[in-house]
């Protein structure tokens, strides 16, 4: 991507908005016409776009998806992060902080800010690019925006203090109404949610770009009324890609026995064509017209075009939004593997699993949809609370009694699934172990040492001879 500007920067502030996915520059411009970051004019706004695939010359650029040329012009200028860096990678990329100072000057030079103080809003702040940014520009304070369900779990590792002190706020999208997030809490980090109406109006210009889209022009044509989202869980090493394939399939064979006739499967952008193949395959068995929309356009955007009646998938954020923003039925599949299957257990991945199971119907079961109550909610946010303290309980000793309230109250109703054994032994928890030796590993690190030791000793006798 072309640098592109269409104002100098002055002695105005800077705001940097590191973004890698269509979908987190919507949330951006949402909060920008929210006025969440001042009026118009009062800063210069700078869009860096960051592509972390694994391998970012294959996979599609953000620049080229529908609607992203609209919500761009909300920035002073847009510049690309792998072009900035080449030839590092944008996810495992840091500079050193003693080399900060060197590193500063040159992309101030680079990229014209002058002496101008640097605001920082980035995604994933535990990991680069943010991470990056955060240790070049040491001296600026950091706003972190969450497009998805991570922001209601814990953060995922301690962030360093030098970095924890200087984060604003949190901002996030109200997916889960009623639902409060956790990431950051440990740093007093206050939340603030981007407005829905502001949302919902990014999202239809999204929808009004895509419409010149042919492909997408294709499938409104035919009316689909059930939209599969793919995720490609095999990539995270969660499922096989056997299990994957299957698990599209079964969202088809759950949407067809709900009457539905004319569905769309949104693949994710770095899934393989095979997934495509097996679920057309599985289409034609059934009798159903499907189409396979692998056009550069987000899932809200086929919402927004084709109206469907009923979205299924496993734990996508695109799930929620369909029901929060734009009131269709959802309907999950596969959760219960995914919560058995998810490692560690501090997998960043487990609270939107766990919310998914909680507060969706299982599409092969028989409750149908309906939105959150506020006891629901409720009951909900109790949980994740227990799930996150369970995560992460170093980050979060307060909640401790919380838990074990919570556990001795409800693991004896169906709620097991949400937790392991092992981890609640190792946190002397309700449901875990009490033997003899559990008390003398939990509380004697010497015990705890040699333990390890054993067991790294078994796994050599047991790996195979080169």
């Amino acid at each position: 991507m072309a640098r592109t500007r269409r104002t100098a920067p002055s002695a105005r502030p800077v705001q940097i908005f590191e973004a890698s996915t269509l979908y987190g520059v919507a949330t951006l411009a949402a909060s920008l016409d929210a006025g969440q970051f001042g009026p118009p004019g009062s800063a210069h706004r700078i869009l860096l776009v960051s592509n972390n695939a694994a391998t970012p010359e294959a996979a599609t650029r953000l620049a080229t998806m529908n609607g992203f040329a609209s919500l761009a012009r909300r920035f002073d200028e847009t510049i690309d992060w792998n072009e900035a860096i080449r030839p590092h990678h944008p996810s495992t990329w840091t500079p050193l902080r003693d080399e900060s100072p060197l590193w500063e000057r040159m992309f101030r030079h680079m990229w014209g800010l002058g002496d101008a103080p640097v605001e920082l809003v980035v995604e994933s702040v535990q990991v680069s690019p943010a991470k990056a940014l955060a240790t070049i520009f040491g001296g600026s304070v950091v706003h972190v925006y969450a497009d998805g369900l991570m922001s209601y779990g814990p953060t995922r590792e301690r962030l360093p203090q030098w970095l924890g002190c200087r984060i604003q706020r949190l901002l996030h999208l109200d997916l889960v109404p009623g639902l409060h997030p956790m990431l950051l809490t440990e740093h007093s980090v206050g939340a603030e949610t981007v407005p829905s109406d502001a949302f919902v109006k990014v999202l239809g210009e999204l929808g009004e770009a895509a419409a010149g889209e042919p492909e997408l022009a294709r499938v409104a044509a035919q009316r689909p009324t059930a939209v599969l989202l793919g995720q490609y869980l095999a990539a995270l090493g969660i499922l096989t890609a056997e299990e994957e394939e299957e698990l599209h399939v079964r969202m088809l064979r759950g949407a067809v026995a709900a009457g539905h006739e004319r569905v769309v499967f949104k693949p994710h952008p770095t899934a393989p064509a095979r997934y495509s193949l097996v679920l057309e395959e599985a289409a034609a068995e059934a009798g159903v017209r499907l189409h396979v929309l692998e056009g550069p356009v987000l899932a809200e955007a086929v919402y927004e075009r084709c109206r469907p009646t009923l979205v299924v998938g496993c734990f996508s954020t695109a799930l929620l939004t369909a029901a929060t923003y734009y009131g269709i039925p959802i309907a999950r599949v596969g959760t219960d593997t995914l919560l058995d299957r998810l490692a560690p257990y501090q997998n960043s991945n487990r609270v939107p699993v766990t919310i998914v199971d909680f507060a969706v119907p299982d599409l092969e079961g028989e409750r149908e949809y309906v939105p959150l109550t506020e006891e629901k909610a409720a009951e909900l946010g109790a949980l994740v609370r227990t799930v996150g303290y369970c995560m992460q309980a170093k980050l979060h000793p307060l909640l401790r009694e919380d838990a074990i309230a919570w556990l001795d109250a409800h693991l004896d109703d169906g709620t097991g699934r949400y937790f392991k054994r092992r981890r609640l032994t190792s946190l002397a928890l309700p449901g875990g172990g009490t033997s003899v030796r559990a008390r003398l590993l939990r509380s004697s690190p010497s015990a705890r040492w040699a333990a390890r030791r054993v067991r790294a000793a078994q796994r050599r006798l047991r790996a195979p001879a080169a």
